[in-house]
């Protein structure tokens, strides 16, 4: 007897699952283009056979905590969350109050990238300030810190950084520390947007901490997809006395997940041995590497520092056109004809050489 097929599938339709992509494909437009490694991929294996408890009272999130407070501190809390515009959103709405407001650099990624969710889902007014290389420093702050007690301004409450930022650059320890003290100073709390922080780590060559607790930021969005995760990010609570309702507005933003344990064991994974810093300091290393190859190619300039695993270039817009046709990356500034390539976990040093020899030759046709 031929047993019920409750789908309906056609006979001899293949159900199962196909490759529909060539895995040889590389592209420079994301580090989120990339797959996950293989063992993050083996831990979430590891995790999956039985019962485990929902919605974050399973055994891999228990263990998460000591984990992360390793890497920042005894008195950190982490809370798994689906992705970075969700870890944003809810660390800032447990800092703030309604008529509270968030000063950030103009080219923050809460400001340019998230769709207006912190002001729409958080209720947020962002306070922006023009950098000249994506960094906050306390002058600038001070263009946006002031106006407590007028009833007409939303008050200043929140600086938000970007470690490294969306141009690529990196603050150090002490610049940390400065804008903490300052902010702290005047009554306001901090902020990390660390999307990228493990490359900033890795290029300056320290301690997740130095650039977070150490430093007095009170509260950090910690990335991971873009580190070799399948999804998931962390809010990442600091100085508990500054946070409010961190278990309700991470329901409440539709950021809890059923299943955490997928999420929590691949933070494990992450975080508990070097992976992290391994996944950091080669996507760093091969933008390094891009930079050096295109560098000197006439037609080309490299715009910014290359201090994580961004590379900027500003070159003919009939040569972006052509590339763009071979490999997939972004035009960061569609009026200059700056571009920016991003390099991952598994980009290869093969990857790097056959495009910059794409590069060198569009930019040769134009010669």
């Amino acid at each position: 007897m031929t047993p019920a097929n409750p789908l309906n599938t056609p006979a001899g339709q293949a159900t199962s699952a196909q490759r529909r992509h060539d895995p040889q494909t590389r592209g420079f437009a994301s580090d989120n283009y990339a797959g996950i490694h293989p063992e993050i991929l083996a831990a979430i294996a590891l995790a999956n056979d039985g019962h485990q408890v929902s919605y974050g009272e399973d055994v891999y999130t228990a263990h998460l905590q000591e984990v992360f407070q390793a890497h920042f501190g005894p008195r950190a809390q982490v809370y798994p969350v689906f992705n970075g515009t969700g870890a944003n959103v809810v660390a800032l709405q447990s800092v703030t109050q309604r008529w509270e407001s968030v000063i950030c650099a103009e080219t923050a990624h809460i400001h340019v990238d998230e769709c207006g969710a912190p002001e729409k889902v958080g209720g947020l007014k962002l306070l922006t300030v023009p950098t000249p290389d994506g960094r906050l420093t306390p002058e600038l702050i001070d263009t946006q810190a002031w106006g407590w007690g007028d009833q007409h301004r939303a008050q200043p409450r929140v600086v938000s950084i970007a470690e490294s930022t969306e141009l690529g650059t990196v603050y150090t320890p002490e610049e940390i520390a400065d804008i903490c003290r300052h902010a702290h100073d005047h009554g306001m709390v901090v902020h990390l947007d660390g999307a990228r922080l493990a490359n900033a780590a890795a290029t300056l060559g320290v301690p997740l901490r130095a650039l977070s607790t150490d430093a007095g930021v009170d509260i950090l969005s910690y990335g991971g997809t873009k580190n070799g995760l399948m999804f998931g990010e962390a809010v990442v609570v600091l100085n508990p006395d500054v946070v409010r309702g961190m278990d309700y507005l991470r329901k409440l933003s539709m950021q809890l997940t059923s299943k955490m344990r997928f999420l929590s064991v691949q933070f494990e994974a992450l975080l508990a041995g070097d992976l992290w810093l391994r996944n950091a300091s080669h996507a760093n290393a091969m933008a390094t590497r891009l930079a050096e190859a295109v560098r000197g190619i006439p037609g080309l300039e490299i715009t910014r520092p290359v201090q994580s695993n961004a590379v900027f270039a500003v070159l003919p817009a009939e040569a972006t056109e052509r590339l763009q046709k071979r490999f997939r990356f972004y035009t960061w500034n569609e009026g200059t004809g700056e571009v920016r390539w991003m390099t991952s976990f598994d980009t290869t040093e093969a990857d790097i050489d056959t495009f910059a020899a794409a590069v060198r030759e569009e930019l040769a046709h134009l010669a």
